[in-house]
């Protein structure tokens, strides 16, 4: 019975692995011309969800490349966001540029390396960005999960923070200038579309 089980494992993650969405490549260009664009809410009262409350920080729309994605299921976090995409835009959704940069996501993070930087280390980081989307409703969580690498995104909604009432919180980025630790957004996504279907 435990060879069995195993068996089991082994096949659904080899399915998982290969039956996923894929990649798309959509040739050599600029594909999202414009950075974020991102202002004071309109409604900036905290709601509540499920069991958190959470606090509208700045409306936050943006077209974008998908650079990668990385599901999670483990963790808090993955409660509210089961999902991240790494986007590019401008000079980061060119194919031509990403070819010379190996880009990867782990615990919540974005990594990426160059031989030889194709433009300059601040537009990559300044481009690009991983964001930890907060699904509003099943639909959109459903769309998110449609996107597949390489294509392209537009998604609107809210950067927000979240509390919980035992202390723990959770706070989006505000900015597209910064790197590192606390660097990410965090998205309360409210409209999701992939151009590219």
């Amino acid at each position: 019975m435990k060879q069995l089980l195993i068996v089991l494992v082994v096949a659904f993650s080899a399915w998982n692995l290969f039956s996923g969405p894929g990649s798309v490549s959509l040739g050599p260009g600029v594909m999202a011309e414009n950075p974020p664009v991102q202002e004071d809410p309109i409604e900036p009262d905290p709601f509540d969800f499920d069991q958190y409350t959470i606090t509208p920080l700045a409306s936050f729309d943006i077209k974008a490349k998908v650079l990668s994605k990385k599901s999670y299921v483990m963790g808090r976090p993955a409660e509210l966001s089961p999902v991240d995409l790494t986007l590019g835009w401008q000079n980061m959704s060119d194919e031509s540029v990403l070819a010379d940069i190996r880009i990867s996501q782990s615990n919540r993070w974005y990594h990426w390396r160059v031989d030889d930087f194709p433009i300059p280390r601040r537009e990559i980081e300044t481009q690009s960005a991983n964001m930890h989307l907060i699904p509003a409703n099943e639909e959109i969580e459903s769309l998110i999960d449609q996107a597949r690498q390489g294509d392209i995104i537009e998604l609107s909604g809210n950067l927000v923070r979240v509390d919980a009432d035992d202390g723990w919180h959770w706070v989006s980025s505000l900015s597209r200038n910064d790197t590192g630790n606390h660097a990410c957004e965090l998205i309360w996504v409210e409209q999701f579309r992939v151009i590219t279907l």
